[in-house]
C-alpha cells in the first residue's frame, strides 16, 4: 500500500468515510422501519404501499437528477431497500399472525 500516491490515499479514505456514513445511515433508517413494520403489523396493515413505493422512487428520482446521480441507479437503490423492508415487514406480519393465532 505504500506504492500509493498520497491524492489516491485521501481520496480512498474519504470513500471509506462515506461508506462507513452510509451504513450508519443505512442501519438507522433500518431501525426506523423496524418500528414502522411493528406498527403495521399491530394495526393489521399491510406490509407493503405501492402507492407511498411509487412516489417515493418519482422522489429519488428528482433528487438524484438534482444531485448529478444517475436517476436509474437511485431507482434501483431505493427498489432494493424497499424490497428488503417489506420482506421484514412481512415477517413481522407472519410473527404476529402466529402469536394471535396462540392467544386465540
Amino acid at each position: 500500500m505504500s506504492d500509493v500516491p498520497p491524492e489516491l490515499a485521501e481520496l480512498r479514505g474519504s470513500i471509506d468515510n462515506m461508506d462507513a456514513a452510509l451504513i450508519h445511515l443505512l442501519a438507522e433508517r433500518f431501525k426506523i422501519t423496524q418500528r414502522v413494520g411493528v406498527l403495521k403489523a399491530t394495526l393489521g396493515l399491510p406490509p407493503a404501499d405501492p402507492e407511498r413505493e411509487k412516489d417515493q422512487i418519482v422522489r429519488m428520482r428528482h433528487l438524484a437528477e438534482l444531485s448529478h446521480l444517475d436517476p436509474e441507479f437511485a431507482e434501483k437503490f431505493i427498489s432494493f431497500i424497499v424490497a428488503e423492508v417489506v420482506r421484514h415487514h412481512e415477517d413481522l406480519q407472519e410473527a404476529r399472525q402466529r402469536e394471535d393465532g396462540r392467544t386465540a
